[in-house]
């Protein structure tokens, strides 16, 4: 009796310390400009290789009816994304091939217009997944830099976009985080 206790503890401790629910990572930054504006810039499926740091190329494909980008990184490493919904400010999509640490990778990257003040945006990426080969964290992590190094570049580029159209208004926003 007491090696099916001990045989039950056991099989509980392996089963409650095992990822039961996905990860959730969440990036988002306030943005000058209507998201329509924002929404031109950085919006297209493979505009990611404009304004995202460690993406040198992409290359859009349409096969059987589904779009899919092909995302070179600067490091040589390849990820290949489906897109599986968009609307007008924003897309849903998932990984489908992808040297990171992660599977079941679905996510959202949107442009909604901030409520508290006219004619700014917040753009909002945010990604599920689970730990594929590491920790929770380690692969929390290494998405949570990924989303984070996107916001942090569109900000800055929508900053500099909106100073260029908006000269009398320079300083009236900040280029920080």
């Amino acid at each position: 009796m007491r090696i099916f206790k001990l045989t039950l503890i056991a099989l509980a401790a392996i089963i409650w310390s095992s990822s039961a629910w996905a990860i959730t990572v969440k990036k988002q930054r306030q943005l000058p400009g209507d998201p329509e504006d924002v929404w031109q810039i950085f919006g297209d499926f493979c505009a990611i290789k404009d304004w995202h740091p460690a993406v040198a190329n992409c290359q859009e494909v349409k096969e059987g009816g589904v779009t899919y980008r092909n995302l070179t990184l600067k490091d040589g490493g390849k990820i290949r994304e489906k897109l599986t919904d968009e609307d007008g400010t924003g897309y849903s999509y998932e990984i489908v091939e992808s040297p990171l640490p992660v599977k079941n990778y679905k996510a959202t990257f949107e442009f909604e217009e901030d409520e508290d003040s006219p004619h700014r945006s917040e753009v909002e990426w945010e990604a599920t997944f689970d730990a594929n080969g590491v920790s929770d964290k380690e692969a929390k992590k290494a998405v949570a830099d990924i989303l984070e190094a996107g916001v942090k570049s569109i900000k800055k580029q929508a900053i500099d976009d909106w100073y260029a159209k908006h000269p009398d208004n320079a300083g009236d926003d900040d280029n920080g985080d």
